[in-house]
C-alpha cells in the first residue's frame, strides 16, 4: 500500500541510511548505487555531502539528478524512494557535517567523526535536490 504524502515524508525525515542511484552515463556501466547519508526536513529539499572530487558529485553534475531510496525491515516492510532534479551545490561546511554526523551517530561519537573527516576527506559539497517523483509502500497494510 502506497503511503499519504504526509507518511511518506516523516518517513524520509527519519535518519536512514540511503541508497543513491546516480546515472553512470557511460556504456555498459549499471548507474551508481551506494550508501549515503542524507538530510531532509518535510516539504523542502533532501541534501547530501559528498566529496568535491568523488564520483558521485561527478557523476551527479553531469547528470543534474539523482535518486534516494530509504527503507526499514521493522516493524513493518517499508520504504520510500524519491527523486528529483539538484536545485543547488555549495561548498561543504563543517557546519553541515556537524548537522549529518549528529543525525546519525551518537553524541559522543559526532566531534571525534568531524575532526577525523575534516581530515581525511578532502573537501567536499553539499547538493541539494527538490522531490519531484516518490515511489512509497508500506507492506505492513497488506
Amino acid at each position: 500500500m502506497a503511503l499519504s504524502r504526509e507518511e511518506r515524508e516523516e518517513f524520509l525525515a527519519e535518519p536512514h541510511v540511503a541508497a543513491i542511484a546516480i546515472a553512470s552515463g557511460e556504456e555498459g556501466r549499471a548507474p551508481l548505487s551506494v550508501p549515503i547519508w542524507y538530510q531532509y526536513e518535510p516539504g523542502g529539499d533532501v541534501w547530501i555531502l559528498t566529496g568535491l572530487d568523488s564520483r558521485k558529485h561527478r557523476l551527479i553534475r553531469a547528470a543534474g539528478r539523482f535518486s534516494l531510496m530509504v527503507d526499514r525491515l521493522r516493524p513493518t516492510v517499508r520504504y520510500v524512494h524519491v527523486e528529483g532534479p539538484v536545485t543547488s551545490a555549495e561548498p561543504g561546511t563543517e557546519a553541515a557535517l556537524r548537522e549529518l554526523a549528529t543525525r546519525y551517530l551518537p553524541p559522543d561519537k559526532v566531534d571525534g567523526y568531524v575532526e577525523f573527516a575534516l581530515k581525511e576527506h578532502g573537501e567536499t559539497v553539499v547538493l541539494r535536490m527538490r522531490p519531484q517523483r516518490w515511489l512509497s509502500s508500506d507492506l505492513g497494510r497488506v
